[in-house]
């Protein structure tokens, strides 16, 4: 059983780094969940602060990806459709160019839908880069988080279970 909760353990967080660069995958989520069963598996044993403060970063990443895209384009004068064409991109990007349509995708998608909106190429442009500054900030955090997540529990693997002794972030 405790292989079994290891290798899962494992796949979430790997899934959770993908997830953090995938729209399809809850990215900080899936980390967190590995940490919970790396937990249980008994190859390492996170402390309840530890464990807080890792739900707790993970919540507010999962918040914070869905509101800071639109927080930016609404701040900054982007359209709804501008964000619309953001995820669109992301996600026709990953699959036409799997790594640089995962950088470009989200910025072509933006000016696309923003020159649908009716926005003239000027603002257009503006909103584009706003929404992709908003992606990349956005992925950068959960990217941080979900790596310093595999990076504990790969030093647990390791024998080193001291490093759990304090909180992570």
């Amino acid at each position: 059983m405790e292989v079994a909760l290891l290798i899962a353990a494992i796949l979430c967080a790997i899934g959770g780094i993908l997830g953090s660069i995938f729209p399809i995958l809850p990215g900080p989520p899936l980390s967190f969940f590995a940490l919970i069963l790396m937990n249980f598996s008994g190859f390492a044993s996170f402390s309840f602060t530890v464990l807080l403060i890792s739900g707790t970063i993970a919540a507010l990443l999962t918040v914070l990806d869905y509101i800071l895209p639109s927080w930016i384009i609404n701040r900054f004068g982007g359209s709804k459709k501008g964000a619309i064409g953001s995820m669109i991109g992301l996600i026709v990007g990953s699959i036409v160019l799997p790594f640089i349509g995962i950088i470009i995708g989200p910025f072509i998608g933006a000016l696309i839908g923003e020159l649908l909106a009716g926005n003239n190429t000027r603002s257009a442009l503006k909103a584009a880069l706003l929404t992709f500054m908003g992606f990349l900030i956005s992925t950068g955090l959960k990217l941080g988080y979900t790596i310093t997540i595999a990076y504990y529990i790969a030093k647990a693997l390791m024998g080193q279970p001291e490093a759990f002794d304090y909180p992570i972030i």
